[in-house]
């Protein structure tokens, strides 16, 4: 496990920044707009802090719903793999702009992308 990447990128701050620089880009996104429509944006980007806090070693308790269960309404939209890319495209840009340095964000999209499975699978795995 990578010790200490949390602390390494900056901690609560630069998740938190990261994550609405983010969704900006999300929503500027025509291939994933959509997936949030009817989202409570303050409720997930809130949520996605506290999950990539938890996934960088922050000392930081998630939760929000299971991975997996948190995607299910999106896979019925058909979420893909071609979406998830574009995802971790738009994070790694994300910490690109609050200030991460390219080793720090290499490693945090290789963490995300571990993840890849539990959210695009019907079925756990």
């Amino acid at each position: 496990m990578i010790d200490d990447l949390y602390d390494l990128i900056g901690g609560r701050q630069t998740v938190w920044a990261a994550t609405e620089a983010f969704y900006r880009r999300v929503f500027a996104d025509d291939t994933l707009r959509h997936f949030f429509k009817s989202t409570d944006m303050a409720q997930l980007h809130s949520r996605q802090s506290m999950f990539i806090s938890m996934l960088l070693g922050g000392r930081v308790v998630y939760t929000g719903k299971d991975i997996h269960a948190a995607h299910a309404r999106a896979r019925e939209q058909g979420l893909n793999d071609g979406h998830f890319d574009r995802f971790l495209i738009h994070f790694s840009e994300a910490l690109n702009e609050v200030g991460v340095e390219v080793d720090k964000v290499e490693k945090v999209t290789k963490l995300l992308e571990t993840r890849r499975n539990a959210v695009l699978n019907s079925r756990e795995g």
